[in-house]
């Protein structure tokens, strides 16, 4: 069961739903978006419904929700959620498309800001880059932690980017926010609930990777551990699942951008660059995204490929950018949608 509350409703309002469910003998977990804060309820649903809480200050709504991904389905919110990024406030949802690019890792502060000056060249409104990075092999190259975090800071202050990096641990969670925008969950980490719940309760927004063996159902539970700890600010990313086929790194599975879209109001993402696996693959797979109706896409970019430390042979570069630009520039318009600026842009 989920409670809507009204658009305004005060905090004392909400809490006086609370301590009512509490008193009954459930839980309620409270998130807040940018209009109205939702309240999720565990417990026993029919003394839940002998509350009357639909005449409780401040409620809008009670719902009852036949999904297992109360927060996040669109049961209770049909409308499409848009997410805001950054101070700017760059925006991923239904009537935009948004570029997210940059490096997979920081290797340094020159390569860094290269990376960020070809991505925002290229219509990038949000800049991508790892620097903690959680790798198949531990002898592959880990990422500088701190180091790489202040590296992205910079860069964000030179260009204006705000910064989306990935988080691998719980311990690492309030210090990575204190440098990012945005967090990520990468694919290795998709079912680590203790982290979900840890990015949960942040603050900042999340972009929740599938993980690469997650159903699509695994996938928007992830995002419910996320949502249930207060922050529906949530934007999934579709970046290939593992298959039995090795032509390609992973298998992007197109469909399920218009089926999450179908089961959750979370934007959608698409990641061509790790399904692929291949330079040469990163265009073709970011033109299937949005005619699907991916939010947007999230792409490698280095400014020498062949020499980088992490996934060098899908960063794109040159002429691959160029024309990933003119594909971002033009083909989301057939669809109705406008580039992801921020704010007032």
């Amino acid at each position: 069961m989920v409670i809507v509350m009204a658009p305004g409703a005060s905090d004392a309002q909400i809490d006086a739903v609370v301590a009512r469910v509490t008193e009954a003998g459930g839980e309620a977990f409270v998130s807040r978006g940018d209009e109205r804060a939702i309240i999720g309820l565990v417990g026993d649903i029919d003394r839940f419904h002998g509350l009357n809480l639909r005449t409780y200050p401040g409620v809008a709504e009670v719902v009852r929700i036949s999904t297992p991904f109360k927060l996040v389905s669109r049961q209770h919110h049909p409308a499409m959620s848009t997410v805001y990024v950054g101070e700017t406030r760059v925006p991923i949802g239904p009537d935009t498309f948004t570029l997210i690019a940059g490096p997979c890792a920081v290797e340094t502060p020159e390569q860094t800001l290269a990376a960020a000056e070809m991505a925002q060249a290229a219509g990038a409104t949000l800049l991508r880059g790892g620097a903690f990075k959680p790798r198949s092999s531990p002898y592959a190259f880990q990422g500088l932690g701190e180091t790489g975090l202040r590296i992205l800071s910079d860069v964000r202050e030179a260009t204006g980017l705000p910064v989306v990096t990935e988080v691998v641990d719980v311990a690492d969670v309030e210090l990575v926010a204190s440098y990012a925008d945005m967090l990520q969950i990468g694919t290795r980490n998709a079912q680590n609930f203790t982290l979900l719940q840890a990015v949960g309760e942040i603050g900042k927004p999340v972009l929740l990777k599938r993980g690469m063996s997650s159903t699509i159902e695994e996938w928007l539970m992830a995002a419910e551990y996320i949502a249930q700890r207060g922050n529906l600010d949530i934007v999934l990313c579709e970046r290939g699942i593992r298959t039995f086929e090795k032509a390609t790194r992973n298998t992007l599975d197109v469909s399920a951008v218009p089926v999450a879209h179908d089961l959750a109001h979370l934007p959608v993402i698409v990641d061509p660059s790790h399904s692929g696996g291949r330079r040469d693959l990163v265009v073709p797979l970011s033109r299937a995204a949005i005619a699907v109706g991916a939010d947007g896409i999230i792409v490698d970019v280095h400014p020498h490929p062949d020499t980088a430390l992490c996934d060098g042979p899908q960063a794109l570069v040159d002429g691959d950018l160029r024309e990933l630009a003119t594909v971002v520039r033009q083909f989301p318009s057939l669809l109705g949608r406008a580039p992801g600026q921020p704010l007032g842009v």
